[in-house]
């Protein structure tokens, strides 16, 4: 049975994931596996390369003979430009890290956008991690070194945490407060 973890940032997400897999389950990271892809794919390159232009990459094969190096500054103009611009983006990233998950023959996937890149059909059943928004805040500032204001800014370009929620099947609360293992030991009890 494959299972998704989702939630908003400060979540706390990753660590859900940590106590995972100090339990022996490898947990696929679809953040990880985009950036690695970007870089190592020759199809997603060349589809970046036309969408964005040349400058897409930099030092191409730089770090090896399969990697390229993402020009950051020049991608991330083009994503900020419209919304158009990041969906014709994740319209070439997203399906390679479908694929990539399938590929992996792993039964747990954490990803931050679950619900809104469509992966979720690939998973069983989601495990939304929550928190009280006051805790991840603080917990984001703390861990970036970053305003509130930004913080916030990152907020609003994610879906709600109830809205996520009432998607999700099952919820895991990470308010620094509720047990995260006991809670775990419970969901891998149940049997859908």
């Amino acid at each position: 049975m494959k299972t998704g973890i989702t939630g908003g940032i400060g979540s706390g997400k990753s660590f859900v994931c940590q106590r995972l897999q100090a339990r022996g389950y490898e947990v696929y990271d679809c953040d990880a596996a985009a950036k690695r892809l970007i870089r190592t794919s020759p199809d997603i390159r060349e589809q970046l390369t036309r969408l964005i232009g040349p400058e897409a990459y930099e030092n191409h094969g730089a770090h090896g003979a399969h990697e390229y190096s993402l020009n950051k500054a020049v991608v991330t103009q083009f994503l900020l430009a419209s919304e158009e611009h990041a969906k014709a983006v994740d319209a070439i990233v997203h399906p390679a890290v479908f694929r990539d998950f399938e590929e992996s023959g792993l039964q747990w996937m954490e990803s931050a956008i679950m619900f809104e890149s469509g992966i979720y059909r690939l998973v069983d059943r989601v495990i939304v991690v929550t928190a009280p928004l006051e805790v991840r805040i603080r917990r984001v500032m703390q861990r970036d070194g970053i305003s509130r204001e930004k913080v916030l800014d990152w907020m609003q370009r994610q879906w709600p945490q109830e809205e996520v929620c009432r998607l999700a099947d099952f919820e895991l609360v990470n308010d620094g407060i509720a047990d995260i293992d006991e809670q775990l030991d419970n969901f891998l009890k149940v049997k859908i």
